[in-house]
């Protein structure tokens, strides 16, 4: 009789998988962190845009506490509590990478960057932020009792916590086709072009992104095809065995490859693969030592189960709500919605709708209302010559709120922040201009500040090798009024 192939057998170690998961998540928890703390104060420190008290007194307002509002800034809200909660992120990073007290460790790095979501607003809102604070939630029940690497590798991992992970990347995956067919959007779906706007319109693209801009408009329709057949067909791969899970992997791994080399989303492709990673097993890995460790124990066993269980059907209920399928009745999803605020679970999709035109927010000063001068930012496009460059896995928060600045009115309610943004240049604010390339007023703030809107192009080859420069740029208008310093 022929043996059955080994590939399609569900094997029972996950031992190595979890601690090569497990220091993956220290990882990207060690980048979140580290990539915070260089701009919170600038963001949300006492003198940055959006002031931790003034957010904690608005949700005192909006009759809301710890409960509605979770973060241990109602401790301290000043901004040796910012760089407290940053710094210790960091520290428990490092150890959940070094493998020591993952558990106590990944469950206190989960209520700090929640502490962060919570108070940090429109800087923190991500996918890839909601993305984090689930499945490191769902990393607490994987990880090992044991404070030592060594003892870590005793008890096998547990099934039910790797299947959670894995029902969370179906959902990522999945969802995000869903959306792009359920928008409405004709780029996607039928004129396949989406992808011939996607690289010169996304929020920060790389000098890789410009060449694959230039791409024929053949390959362009060819890339959609492909990303509706990874976001759409493959995740069911990830139902049927060992060899199927492995293909799964592998083409979830060239996404967020392709995604990563053609432009700058943070963390979210390195979280993103790291999920990946529990959809393979021990004997997969290039190295073949054999790890012989004891099932868990019946305790921890059903704390995972009692715990897993809800976590599994609240998943279903932000799945389902993603998909704008609600079949539930109103107390569960009253439920929910009182839950909502730990983000435990979230709803995904990402470029639902493809941004046909690239748009970007000017902000420029001026001493005498006559000669302007432009702020420069680090990372989203600016001067034409300069070459985009690559800034992941730190994540520029303010770079990319400019860019969605651009897609509505600079007085549209969720534009708040830009007009504190302004104040804070006219006061000259350090830890606000520490958060721009240049600052064109180094000795002391301007008068006046200003927005224009323009219009930004990638050049053609022909054009940047006549020139040298990688953008063209169109003014169109004044974005924001005038606003002017009122001396002391």
């Amino acid at each position: 009789m022929l043996a059955r192939p080994r590939l399609f057998e569900e094997p029972s170690g996950h031992v190595r998988v979890r601690g090569l998961f497990l220091a993956g998540m220290g990882l990207v928890y060690l980048c979140a962190f580290a990539s915070m703390w260089t701009q919170v104060k600038g963001l949300i420190g006492e003198d940055g845009i959006a002031p931790v008290a003034g957010t904690l007194d608005w949700m005192e307002e909006q009759g809301g506490g710890a409960l509605r509002f979770p973060t241990l800034l109602w401790l301290s809200r000043g901004d040796l509590a910012l760089d407290l909660l940053c710094g210790s992120g960091v520290a428990l990073s490092v150890a959940v990478v070094l493998g020591f007290a993952r558990l106590p460790c990944l469950a206190l790095l989960w209520a700090l960057y929640l502490s962060l979501f919570t108070a940090g607003l429109m800087f923190t809102g991500f996918q890839w932020d909601v993305l984090l604070l689930e499945s490191g939630f769902l990393a607490i029940f994987l990880a090992p009792w044991s404070p030592t690497p060594r003892g870590a590798r005793g008890r096998g991992a547990s099934p039910l916590a790797i299947w959670a992970q894995r029902y969370l990347l179906f959902r990522l995956m999945f969802a995000s086709g869903v959306v792009k067919l359920a928008s409405g959007d004709r780029s996607w779906w039928p004129d396949l072009t989406a992808m011939s706007f996607h690289y010169e319109t996304q929020p920060l693209p790389t000098a890789i992104g410009w060449h694959a801009h230039h791409l024929p408009m053949w390959f362009h329709k060819a890339e959609v095809l492909g990303t509706f057949a990874v976001e759409l067909v493959v995740p069911f791969l990830i139902l049927l065995g060992r060899l199927p899970r492995l293909v799964a992997f592998l083409c979830f791994a060239a996404l967020q490859a392709g995604i990563a080399l053609t432009g700058n989303y943070g963390f979210f492709n390195l979280l993103t693969l790291v999920v990946s990673l529990t959809l393979l097993d021990d004997s997969m890995l290039p190295w073949k030592r054999e790890i012989v460790a004891a099932p868990p124990g019946a305790v921890a066993r059903w704390v995972r189960r009692c715990a897993l269980a809800p976590m599994l059907l609240l998943a279903t209920l932000e799945f389902s709500a993603g998909l704008s399928w609600e079949p539930w009745p109103r107390a569960v999803e009253d439920a929910r919605a009182t839950i909502d605020p730990l983000r435990l679970t979230s709803s995904y999709g990402l470029f639902r709708v493809m941004t046909k035109e690239r748009r970007e927010v000017v902000v420029e000063g001026s001493s005498d209302g006559r000669e302007w001068k432009p702020y420069g930012f680090r990372w989203k496009p600016g001067d034409v010559e300069r070459a985009p460059g690559v800034v992941q896995p730190h994540m520029p928060r303010l770079d990319w709120q400019m860019w969605f600045l651009a897609l509505s009115r600079h007085d549209s309610p969720r534009n708040w922040w830009f007009g504190a943004f302004l104040d804070r240049l006219l006061e000259g604010e350090p830890s606000v201009t520490a958060l721009l390339g240049t600052n064109p007023f180094p000795d002391g703030p301007p008068r006046y500040v200003r927005a224009v809107i323009c219009r930004y192009e990638f050049t053609t080859p022909d054009e940047r090798r006549a020139k040298g420069a990688w953008w063209k740029r169109t003014e169109l208008g004044l974005y924001a009024p005038v606003r002017e310093r009122v001396p002391r």
